[in-house]
């Protein structure tokens, strides 16, 4: 059989090896650092054997599908050491995730997992690493598989959701069997840098009709030095949860009176005021015009739209003289409308409308999460319309204010690009394939590489998904660049072309922040609560050494302070200067300045940054230009 690697070299090889037979004949260093291959595009364990010509790639430690493989893996280490605590323990799923596995299990007996037994069941596994059991791979009947799971009811209604004649794989190891397409690691000696994490309750495949399973979350590294890491990561997560932080800085709250419906402090206004402000500022400079479409509208324009029919359960609805209207769960269709206001020529195009747009959706009230999942937020949303020509150029366009904005805030990303789903899509099939190309073309003009994500783009149109990286490691998806081949059609949205002609034009929804409300959620915890001057809240204390002696000249910094645009507060506490200053390094001012006789007779100030020891005295004059320098470049 021939064999063609990566690097477009092609090898004779004998019929009948496996893929660690094919890595070893390579190089021994690779194929210790091989965890499963890739053959014909498709990940198959290493001791599969390979019988016929194919492309082939070696997946090692240092690809991200090995992270998902090993974690995978652990999964079915987890459940083989549950079933042999729990004989009559029966088993949901157990994928890979972000950061590690979790598996869906009903331990039997009514037993309900807790911490401790977290620590049982991770002895068992270590058990079980020790060892080495091979991770076994079989083909098998579904007739076999229903009597190998006759005992475990979620199996079962899986396998019988299988069509006749379907060839189910089970993995094997050890004397635990479990169904699964794999592939898997080698054996469970590979596993053993491994931590259980928590366990929640799950319905059986997310339905809340169905019975609730327990959930037990878990992660795997390839070192011992990697889950250090991810295990300090996520304590230190903890110290940042955005919703303990946003109590501790005034920035927002939550009401009994309305869950999930976020209440700005004066504070987090602030925060969001300048967030805005930057947006509007950035999206101007790049040509964009701005609109405000109304909350609430009448029922038709939703069922034009489709969204009467296919989202009106995540929609608050009201009747108003007698006619059905409700409040916009997105902005897209009061878009269509401000389009369709005018007659547009191809001289207009690319025509960019922003808006920032209060939605409401209803979510389950479990969902709920902070600023992360609400029923009410600020879409960063606009609307874009151009000839079929200038896709490419203007999503290239995109791509680049989305690095420029993201880069601000030390957010990296990378891109996913999301093709027609093979059954429920609207339009040609020719249509479709221009649209993803034009989208993988932008990539490329962008200088940009993209993940594929076959299938699954919206049923009107393909897409490419933004997901950043914080500084806690965490993948988080914000922006979205979306080709929509849907509305214009429902609106009957034109423009005169060059011809004289009408037709219709291409259109693109898009989104940087995604919603100002998770974005900021984001933000807090990505820096912490320290935020940069040019987005803190309040930029500078003023505390005064003596409100006697000195109140009036911390007044006169302060007018000089609001003249200036500068955020400020005084301390007017009758409190020891020491405690006022360890206070505002608490509250992460970025700047705290202390005034006293010096500074009053001097015209001088004395600053301290936050996270800093050190004090600077300088003129007001100094400060005032280093500051603003600061915040008008916005930190860098």
């Amino acid at each position: 059989m021939k064999i063609k690697f990566l690097d477009g070299s092609i090898k004779e090889m004998k019929d009948g090896m496996s893929a660690l037979e094919i890595a070893n004949s390579i190089s021994v260093s690779l194929a210790k650092k091989s965890i499963c291959a890739k053959v014909n595009g498709n990940l198959v364990d290493l001791s599969r054997e390979i019988n016929e010509d194919c492309d082939f790639e070696l997946i090692t430690k240092e690809n991200p599908l090995a992270f998902e493989v090993l974690n995978h893996s652990c999964s079915h280490l987890l459940a083989s050491a549950v079933k042999r605590l729990y004989s009559k323990a029966m088993f949901g799923v157990g994928p890979a995730i972000e950061e590690g596995f979790y598996y869906d299990i009903n331990p039997g007996d009514d037993v309900k997992f807790t911490e401790s037994d977290l620590l049982k069941i991770e002895k068992e596994m270590k058990y079980l690493v020790s060892q080495n059991l091979k991770f076994v791979r079989q083909e098998v009947s579904k007739k076999e598989a229903l009597e190998i799971f006759k005992n475990d009811k979620y199996k079962q209604e899986i396998i019988n959701e299988l069509p006749e004649g379907s060839i189910i794989t089970v993995y094997s190891d050890g004397n635990y069997c479990d169904l699964c397409r794999g592939p898997h690691v080698v054996s469970t000696s590979v596993l053993k840098n491994f931590k259980l994490l928590a366990v929640a309750g799950a319905y059986w495949r997310g339905d809340s009709n169905n019975e609730q399973l327990q959930r037990i979350y878990g992660t795997c590294f390839f070192t011992e030095d990697e889950l250090k890491e991810h295990l300090n990561n996520l304590e230190e997560r903890k110290k940042r949860d955005h919703r303990k932080l946003g109590k501790e800085l005034d920035l927002f709250m939550l009401s009994d009176y309305g869950p999930g419906f976020p209440f700005w402090l004066p504070k987090g206004m602030a925060l969001k005021n300048a967030l805005t402000a930057f947006w509007q500022d950035v999206h101007t400079k790049a040509g964009y015009q701005f609109i405000q479409t109304p909350i609430m509208l009448n029922r038709e324009l939703w069922e034009t739209s489709g969204h009467w029919f296919n989202y009106k359960e995540n929609m608050y609805t009201s009747t108003i003289d007698e006619h059905e209207f409700a409040i916009k769960p997105m902005n897209c269709p009061g878009g269509m409308l401000v389009y369709k206001n005018a007659i547009h020529s191809y001289k207009e195009f690319p025509l960019r409308l922003g808006e920032l747009g209060l939605v409401h959706r209803h979510e389950a009230s479990g969902a709920l999460n902070g600023l992360f999942r609400v029923r009410t937020f600020t879409q960063d949303d606009a609307h874009i319309f151009m000839t079929e020509e200038q896709i490419r150029d203007e999503i290239a366009n995109i791509i680049l204010l989305y690095k420029q904005v993201y880069s601000v805030f030390d957010l990296k990303f990378h891109i996913e690009l999301s093709t027609r789903p093979l059954e429920k899509y609207i339009g040609e099939i020719s249509t479709w394939d221009k649209a993803e190309k034009a989208l993988a073309d932008a990539c490329t003009k962008a200088g940009f590489e993209y993940k594929l994500n076959p299938g699954d783009g919206a049923f009107y149109g393909p897409k490419l998904d933004f997901k950043l990286r914080d500084s806690m490691n965490r993948i988080w998806q914000c922006g979205t660049i979306q080709l929509d081949m849907n509305l214009p059609e429902r609106f009957d949205l034109t423009y005169i072309s060059e011809d004289g002609s009408k037709k219709r034009p291409v259109m693109i929804h898009r989104a940087l922040f995604g919603s100002l409300e998770r974005f900021i959620g984001i933000l807090i915890e990505h820096y912490a609560g320290a935020f940069p001057t040019w987005l803190a809240p309040v930029q500078v204390k003023l505390i005064p050494v003596s409100l006697e002696h000195h109140l009036d000249y911390v007044q006169k910094v302060a007018k000089i302070l609001s003249d200036k645009g500068i955020r400020f507060e005084i301390d007017e506490r009758d409190e020891k200067l020491g405690y006022k200053i360890r206070e505002a390094q608490t509250k992460k001012i970025p700047y705290q300045l202390v005034c006293g006789d010096n500074e009053k007779n001097n015209n001088q100030l004395t600053y301290r940054k936050y996270g800093s020891n050190e004090t600077v005295t300088v003129s007001i004059e100094e400060f005032l230009e280093m500051i603003e320098k600061e915040i008008k470049s916005l930190g860098k």
